[in-house]
Parts: C-alpha cells; sequence; structure tokens
C-alpha cells in the first residue's frame, strides 16, 4: 500500500509545483485561514486516486465536509500543508497523508515537491527521508535544544490564544538555544524525526495537519504527547508536543509554567 500510496502523493506534488510558481487567487475560510484553487485541486486529486485504490479506507480531507464521515479505517488528508507558504512562495509547504487502522497510526507520508524531500514510515519499520533512515536528535541539554513552534489562525481574533503563545514563547525562549516558526506543523514534526530539532509544540492544530507527522517521529524514536504528558489524542487536544524524548520532560515542565 505504502508504494502505491507514495506514487500517487507525488502525482500530486506536481499540481502543488504548478500552483506553487504560478499567480494565485486566495480566499480566506476565517482571518488568517487561506485557501487557494490548488488545495481544493490537488486534494480531488487525492481523493478520487485513493478512493479506487484505497476503497476499504474512509478518506477525512481538509477542504471536504466529513461530517458523516467514520474515522476507523481511514486516510486523512492534507493536500497542502503551509498554505500560507504556498501562497507567498516560502518553500517550507507540504502534502501530508496519514493512513489509519482502527484509529491507529499505520503509514505517514509527508511530501514537499519544491525541496524535494519526501518523509514516510510505516508503523515498525522506522522512518525515511528520500529513502535513507532518520532518527532524532540525541541532545538531552533544554539549553543546547533548538524549539519550533507555530502560531494559531486564532491568534487574530482569540486574545486568550494570542496571550498563551507569547507567554509560552517568554518562558522557553531564554531557556533554549533558539526557536523557529516555519509554518507547517507537517515538516515541524518531520524535522524533529531527523534531527534538526529537539522539540515542537503548537495549539489548534488539526487531525490532516499532524496525522501522518506523529507517525513518523514516533518511528524516528520521538515521543509525542499533550501537554499534559498524557496520550496525544488527534481529534481531541488543543496542544501537541512532540520531541527527541529527552527534552519531553522539561518542555512539557516549561509550557505548563506560570
Amino acid at each position: 500500500m505504502k508504494d502505491k500510496l507514495i506514487e500517487i502523493i507525488k502525482e500530486a506534488g506536481e499540481l502543488l509545483k504548478e500552483g506553487y510558481f504560478s499567480n494565485k487567487e486566495v480566499n480566506f475560510k476565517a482571518k488568517k485561514d487561506l485557501v487557494t484553487k490548488y488545495d481544493v485541486a490537488v486534494e480531488n486529486f487525492l481523493k478520487n486516486r485513493f478512493s479506487k485504490e484505497f476503497p476499504s479506507f474512509t478518506l477525512i480531507a481538509e477542504e471536504s465536509d466529513n461530517t458523516d464521515i467514520k474515522f476507523g479505517d481511514s486516510i486523512i488528508i492534507d493536500p497542502i500543508d503551509g498554505t500560507t507558504n504556498f501562497v507567498n512562495q516560502v518553500p517550507h509547504t507540504a502534502i501530508s497523508v496519514g493512513v489509519y487502522k482502527n484509529k491507529e497510526p499505520y503509514i505517514g507520508v509527508v511530501y514537499n515537491p519544491i525541496l524535494n524531500e519526501l518523509y514516510e514510515a510505516k508503523t515498525g519499520c522506522g522512518s525515511f527521508l528520500n529513502g535513507k533512515k532518520i532518527e532524532v536528535s540525541k541532545e538531552n541539554d533544554f539549553q543546547k535544544s533548538l524549539i519550533s513552534t507555530g502560531f494559531p489562525y486564532t491568534s487574530g481574533s482569540n486574545q486568550n490564544d494570542l496571550n498563551d503563545v507569547i507567554k509560552k514563547i517568554e518562558i522557553i525562549l531564554p531557556k533554549c538555544q533558539d526557536i523557529r516558526r516555519l509554518g507547517s506543523a507537517a515538516l515541524d514534526l518531520c524535522y524533529v524525526a531527523r534531527g534538526t530539532y529537539e522539540g515542537y509544540y503548537e495549539m489548534n492544530l488539526k487531525a490532516w495537519d499532524v496525522s501522518a507527522g506523529i507517525l513518523i517521529l514516533s518511528e524516528a524514536g520521538g515521543k509525542i504527547s499533550n501537554i499534559n504528558g498524557e496520550e496525544y489524542k488527534l481529534f481531541d487536544d488543543k496542544y501537541i508536543v512532540a520531541t527527541n524524548g529527552y527534552i519531553h520532560k522539561e518542555l512539557i515542565l516549561n509550557l505548563n509554567a506560570k
């Protein structure tokens, strides 16, 4: 299944590349939440191909109405993760596809066709970038750790969310090496998986943002939880915390500091 999945995703990547280098008409789902015709085109392409190749799986996708779709044996699709980057030609943008069996992660693929990076993982088989095995960083000193985060779309309309983001940066930034914000949750998780970052956290993400990345990170030896250090629930938790495992406890403590 994984090989066919990757073949289809690479084909969809050609659509993403076409859109990336073209003039784009942009619409807004919310104040800061963009969508383009390419989000829809990539999603429709993937849904059409996946429905034919993998008919036993339900399809859950960002730009679709998922109201009556049951999560179980499912393929979760983010056609363009990092749409703001895509619109502004910042090269950190990707197609993210997570395959779940009985609500458990089975296959994860994150493909950035602009930088030609394809991350993949299958449960129990490790994680790979362009066919080469990847593993998390072994750094255990929080002060030497590079941390990634993201800013929620609600930062423009919800003062509590904005305050929370600022407070956490104020606490964490002096205690770590630095903080990066590249604008793609799927790729942030992959960057932890490949050892570029030691940790990553963000609020208000959707299942399609992280469904593939959490498996890729887990298979690379990393750790994922909610902000309380408990098992991360894909459709329920407000915060995701993802690390190399070595700094997880300290990142959790800092995120909960008053």
